[in-house]
Formats: C-alpha cells, sequence, structure tokens
C-alpha cells in the first residue's frame, strides 16, 4: 500500500509537457486508447475549463504516480484525466487523488460535482460508488466514417450559421448536459458553427457543431417544434451533404435521446459507451 506516502501537488506546477507524458503512462494498457500530445491536452484544458491550479498529481518522492484533473464551472466541477500507472493500481492512488479533488472542490463552496467512468472499467466505477457519485445514465461515443457518395438533404429550409451566431442558439436551456456537450465548450472552441432547419410542416430545429480540418465534432441540438427523429434527419443531412468527406466524431451523446434513431440511420455506429455520473444534485439553470 502507497497511501501514506503520497503527495498530492497542484498540476499547475507542472509543465504541459510533463503532465501529457504522465497521462499517456496512465493511459498504457487502457480499456478504450486515448494517448495525447501537449497541443491535444492544452486544446482539451481550455475547452474544459480545467483548472490545473485545483488538479492534482500524485507523488512518491521523485516518482510520479498519477494525475487526475478538476474542469470548474458556475456552482459545478468534473473530474477528469483520472489515471494512474498499471503496476501500482489498487495502491490507493487513485482514491487519493479523487479525495483531494473532492476536498478542492468543497473549498470551492460548490457541492456538485460530474464525472463519467468508461462502461466495463470496473474499479473505477466501484471506487466512484464508494465516494458516494450516483449512476444518471449512460453516454455514447459515435462515429461516422467519410463517405464515397454525398448524402442526399432533405428537403427543408437550411440556413448555415457562422461563430457568434451558432454560438447565441446554444444559450438556450438544454437541461443538465454532460460536461463536454455544455454551452460553456462551445464559447471556448474554434471553428463553431451552426445550421437551422424548418421542414415543410413547420417542424423546425437547430444544430451547433465545431468544424476541424479533419473532423466534424462536438454537437448540440435541440427540436424546437415537431418529430425530432425528423428535425434530425433534416440537420444531419444537410451537414452531411456539406461535408462528406469529414470525419465525424461524437461524444456523450445520452442513450435516451430522441434524436437517435436518426444518427443510426445516417450511418452513425456506437464506439463506446460512458456511465455518467453525479455527486450531489444539478443547482437550478
Amino acid at each position: 500500500m502507497l497511501t501514506n506516502s503520497i503527495q498530492l501537488i497542484p498540476a499547475s506546477r507542472f509543465t504541459v509537457e510533463q503532465l501529457t507524458a504522465i497521462y499517456n503512462q496512465t493511459r498504457i494498457d487502457y480499456l478504450v486508447p486515448m494517448p495525447m500530445n501537449a497541443r491535444r491536452l492544452q486544446e482539451y484544458i481550455t475547452a474544459y475549463d480545467v483548472s490545473l491550479e485545483h488538479s492534482l498529481v500524485a507523488m512518491q518522492g521523485e516518482d510520479l504516480l498519477g494525475v487526475a484533473m478538476l474542469g470548474i464551472r458556475k456552482n459545478r466541477t468534473w473530474i477528469t484525466r483520472l489515471g494512474v500507472l498499471p503496476n501500482i493500481r489498487r495502491g490507493g492512488v487513485g482514491q487519493a487523488l479523487m479525495t483531494g479533488l473532492l476536498e478542492n472542490t468543497a473549498r470551492l463552496g460548490i457541492s456538485f460535482i460530474m464525472l463519467e467512468v468508461i462502461k466495463n472499467n470496473i474499479p473505477a466505477h466501484q471506487l466512484f460508488l464508494k465516494l458516494g457519485f450516483r449512476e444518471v445514465g449512460e453516454l455514447l461515443i459515435l462515429r461516422r466514417p467519410p463517405v464515397l457518395t454525398p448524402t442526399e438533404p432533405v428537403i427543408a429550409d437550411a440556413q448555415r450559421l457562422e461563430d457568434d451566431d451558432a454560438r447565441r442558439l446554444i444559450r438556450r436551456g438544454r437541461g443538465t448536459m454532460p460536461w463536454t456537450n455544455q454551452s460553456e465548450t462551445f464559447f471556448n472552441i474554434q471553428d463553431v458553427c451552426g445550421l437551422t432547419v424548418t421542414l415543410p410542416d413547420d417542424s423546425r430545429g437547430w444544430l451547433v457543431y465545431q468544424r476541424q480540418k479533419f473532423t466534424l465534432t462536438r454537437f448540440a441540438y435541440q427540436t424546437e417544434s415537431g418529430n425530432p427523429v425528423h428535425v434530425a434527419q433534416a440537420f444531419l443531412s444537410h451537414l452531411h451533404s456539406q461535408y462528406p468527406r469529414l470525419d465525424t466524431h461524437l461524444e456523450n451523446i445520452q442513450i435516451n435521446d430522441p434524436h437517435l434513431p436518426a444518427f443510426y440511420a445516417m450511418g452513425y455506429v456506437e464506439s463506446f459507451r460512458r456511465i455518467e455520473m453525479w455527486l450531489g444534485d444539478p443547482p437550478p439553470e
């Protein structure tokens, strides 16, 4: 057991390169490989409001043992990128890091904490339950590969939006979304675009997304009136008719999302699932 000799150091005392190195070492044998480089980790920190001052690195003497990061937004925090070196797992390092982040959250005066754990990562799942987290749902990670034949768009009045006009759409109440898909994320990232659709029967809705060089990602969407499946078929068909050669990666789509049948019909496939867990109750919007 390492518990008595573990030191928890603020992650702000390390460079992003050092944090990337320890993170990658903890994920060598991970259930779903998620390697990082320093640029991507910095983008992650910025997009998700990760506070390195409140994030932690576990050490024993001069040895780095693990890392865990804390995102901070109004009245809520998010635990992410928890990792422990494979050869010392079940020695108390993960629990020490988690306890440290819970204490940092309490010092901020915040009582609502969110996290996700990959489904079937039983040791991590059991640790979070032990610390008082409860399951609130399953989340899907979806991918749609590029296609050679462009998608035929559904008949609809589709209007493209850029930058601030697109971001304005996500100010509207969408409930307590997974951290990655919350409105703040879209105000932190670049290359945000949007699409509004109105169908002949006056059904209407919108989609906001991030368009990267080779990838479409980070979707936020809403049906304002009409059948969510029909509205999603409209905005997805217009999106993919415009970008047929771009890969699409979506994170943390709720399993009970009424738009999902349209995603599957459009060729999206499930990569894996996460379990969303909360500690405390979400504050009113």
